[in-house]
């Protein structure tokens, strides 16, 4: 089994910074993608970023404020967030995607961490 542990969330002003991190545990062979989502309260989840081992995807709201980033050797993927707005105020998940060490394929979203964004 593989898990996912977020943290890093917390309370910010607008205009501030947060560093999320997710981490992965279990028998994992290769992490083939991680993505970050995020879904504020009465809202449907969105997609913020993804990245893989050669590319990286981001969402037009996030766009230049977020970078997403991984450390292969630890499996553990991060979420730097700059100039944070009342909207990004969210849960945000991990999600990996890869496979374990006896071949099985996994598709795994972590339980979130709380950002919250005061104005």
């Amino acid at each position: 089994q593989v898990q996912l542990v977020e943290s890093g969330g917390g309370l910010v002003q607008r205009g501030g910074s947060l560093r999320l991190s997710c981490a992965a545990s279990g028998s994992i062979a290769v992490i083939y993608t991680m993505a970050w989502h995020r879904q504020a309260p009465g809202s449907r989840r969105e997609w913020v970023a993804t990245i893989s081992f050669d590319s990286t995807e981001y969402a037009d709201a996030v766009k230049g404020r977020f970078t997403i980033s991984r450390d292969s050797a630890e499996n553990t993927g991060y979420l730097e967030m700059n100039n944070l707005d009342p909207v990004d105020t969210a849960v945000y998940m991990c999600h990996a995607i890869g496979r374990q060490r006896h071949g099985f394929s996994f598709n795994t979203w972590g339980q979130g961490t709380q950002v919250t964004v005061s104005s």
